[in-house]
């Protein structure tokens, strides 16, 4: 069974997934590798791992120490540029930046990614990764060098999931960015759930497992949590984000 496949039964199963994000310029290997064995004993579904702009030099290290101690559930590669690729990871969000218009994240580093994909052996999961505005200027925002989409706008965000699904994507990731001020807007996951057949994952700002929990009534199939366990490492509050996002014993 692929990721992929993974990933669809675990929607099927539990009614939504539960990511959690790992950035590697957060903590030292120790404490990322203990977090995700938390995350996982809490109830994550999978593991992805990386970030917008990477100070570490020491992605590979750490990507392989993770994977080591959560090697039952799949860990992907949520990647801000072609430095973070690794074969140790069972599969990557090959992201293309559709929000914005920046050749080099629309295809550019694409190309340059892909032949290291393949020669890997990892599993690509074509995304269309659309950016929504949150209230603050995030890293994403700031690096990838594009605006977000109006918040107040969910047609431009259903036009720009259409597009994704139309183009052959598998999913499409709705992002207000790592720190967010403001969530992706409820009634703009369920515009867009409601538009489009391929799957939805959502993040960016949900610090609260009743955020979570409304996320996932609006439409999300996969809500990805990160700054959240930041600042908080009790293994109580992530378990309570998954009792929130699995609708689904």
């Amino acid at each position: 069974m692929t990721t992929f496949e993974r990933l669809m039964d675990v929607r099927s199963r539990r009614g939504a997934g539960f990511l959690a994000l790992l950035d590697p310029d957060r903590q030292d290997k120790d404490d990322v590798v203990r977090r995700a064995e938390m995350c996982v004993e809490q109830g994550a579904d999978a593991i992805m791992f990386g970030g917008s702009f990477l100070i570490s030099t020491n992605f590979e290290g750490m990507i392989r120490a993770v994977k080591r101690a959560v090697a039952d559930v799949p860990l992907i590669i949520f990647p801000g540029d072609t430095t973070q690729i690794s074969p140790a990871a069972d599969a990557i969000l090959f992201l293309s930046m559709i929000s914005g218009r920046n050749p080099d994240l629309l295809i550019g580093q694409q190309v340059k990614a892909a032949p290291a994909i393949k020669a890997h052996g990892i599993e690509p999961i074509s995304t269309g990764y659309v950016l929504v505005e949150s209230g603050v200027q995030t890293t994403v925002e700031y690096v990838s060098d594009t605006k977000p989409i109006p918040r107040r706008k969910p047609e431009i965000a259903m036009a720009h999931a259409l597009a994704a699904e139309y183009l052959g994507m598998a999913c499409v990731y709705l992002d207000a960015g790592s720190g967010a001020d403001q969530m992706v807007p409820v009634d703009m996951i369920q515009a867009v759930q409601g538009y489009v057949t391929i799957p939805l994952i959502v993040g960016g700002g949900i610090r609260r497992p009743e955020d979570a929990r409304e996320r996932v009534e609006a439409g999300a199939d996969f809500v990805v949590i990160g700054t959240a366990f930041e600042g908080n490492a009790d293994a109580s509050h992530v378990g309570a984000f998954a009792d929130a996002i699995h609708t689904r014993s």
